[in-house]
Parts: C-alpha cells; sequence; structure tokens
C-alpha cells in the first residue's frame, strides 16, 4: 500500500509555518513513515510529478508568482489547506493592502535612507514577478478544503491535523488546538 503524498510550499510569508513542521520534533520520524513528501522544501522537489493528497500552503500571494504556484497546487493536491495568519487573512505582509504599490515601491527604492543615492531606481526586469494591488488570502485565489490558524499554527495542530487528512478523519480542531490566549 503506498503512502499518502504530501506537498508544501511558502508564499508571501515568513516561512515560520514550515518550522511549526520541524517542530513536531522526534515525531518527523513517524511522519516519514506514515507520508511521502513531495514538491516541499522539506525534500527539495522543485516540480511536481504526481497528484498529492495533501497539500499545505502557508503565506498569501502578493505576486503573479505567489498565484502561479498556489493555482499549481490546487490543480495537483487533492485536499489543500491555508497553514497561518498570511495564508488565511494576507497577515503581516497585507499591512501594506491601504497603500498603493506605486507609494511602496517609491519608499522602498527610491525614498529608503539606506539606499545609495547612485543605486536609486525601482527594479523592472521582466523576469520578476508582477506585484498585486493588495496581498490575497489563499481562499481569494483558489478553493481551499482546510484552515490551520495561528502565526504559526503550533506544532501540536499541524501534527494533529497531517494525521487526521492521511488517515482520511475529519479534522478536530479543538479549542485547545486553535486558542490564543
Amino acid at each position: 500500500m503506498s503512502k499518502p503524498i504530501i506537498a508544501t510550499a511558502s508564499l508571501a510569508g515568513c516561512f515560520g509555518c514550515h518550522m511549526s513542521v520541524l517542530d513536531i520534533d522526534d515525531r518527523i520520524l513517524t511522519l516519514i513513515d506514515l507520508v511521502e513528501f513531495h514538491k516541499s522544501p522539506i525534500d527539495d522537489i522543485k516540480t511536481f510529478s504526481k497528484i498529492c493528497d495533501v497539500g499545505l500552503i502557508e503565506g498569501g500571494c502578493c505576486n503573479s508568482e505567489n498565484v502561479e504556484t498556489l493555482r499549481e497546487f490546487r490543480k495537483n493536491c487533492k485536499v489543500l489547506v491555508s497553514v497561518g495568519e498570511c495564508a488565511i487573512m494576507g497577515g503581516l505582509p497585507a499591512m501594506r493592502n491601504g497603500i498603493p504599490v506605486k507609494d511602496c515601491l517609491e519608499e522602498a527604492y527610491l525614498h529608503c535612507p539606506t539606499v545609495d543615492p547612485a543605486d536609486r531606481m525601482i527594479p523592472n526586469d521582466p523576469e520578476l514577478p508582477i506585484i498585486l494591488d493588495k496581498v490575497y488570502p489563499c481562499h481569494e485565489v483558489v478553493k481551499i478544503d482546510a484552515f490551520l490558524p495561528g502565526c504559526p499554527p503550533s506544532a501540536e495542530l499541524i501534527w494533529k491535523a497531517l494525521v487526521a487528512l492521511v488517515e482520511g478523519k475529519p479534522l478536530d480542531l479543538t479549542y485547545d488546538l486553535v486558542k490564543f490566549d
């Protein structure tokens, strides 16, 4: 019998949710016995070569590359899970949502006191992803099947959710797993 296949990715965020996966400590060995990681920084596979049972996405969508990655995950994952506040609500990157992109770019590249005056220019290489008008939570771009809240979610929440998902059981997100007090 083959193992369930899991894919993970980080979009516009800090990679803290992936760190919480690693924070399951020695249970990572049990997880490796339960699942096969595919297209994840955990195993450094960069492209999909098969359909995955569960996809974990952290971070929101702030540029065209994030949207493309998220759509690719939706297409290649049977169950897609938004992990963390950035994926669920845009998180800290969404603090720029009330500021026009032009103003953000000018502040970062033209008016910032740490930029050398000789280097003041807004990058415009065609290979750079296009910055979106705002940071979008994942569910505003594709259908999301489950949400794991937190900044980052606790290792225990991620562990219990992953085990339930790969065993085909419903997520039982009890208050003690998702509380913030």
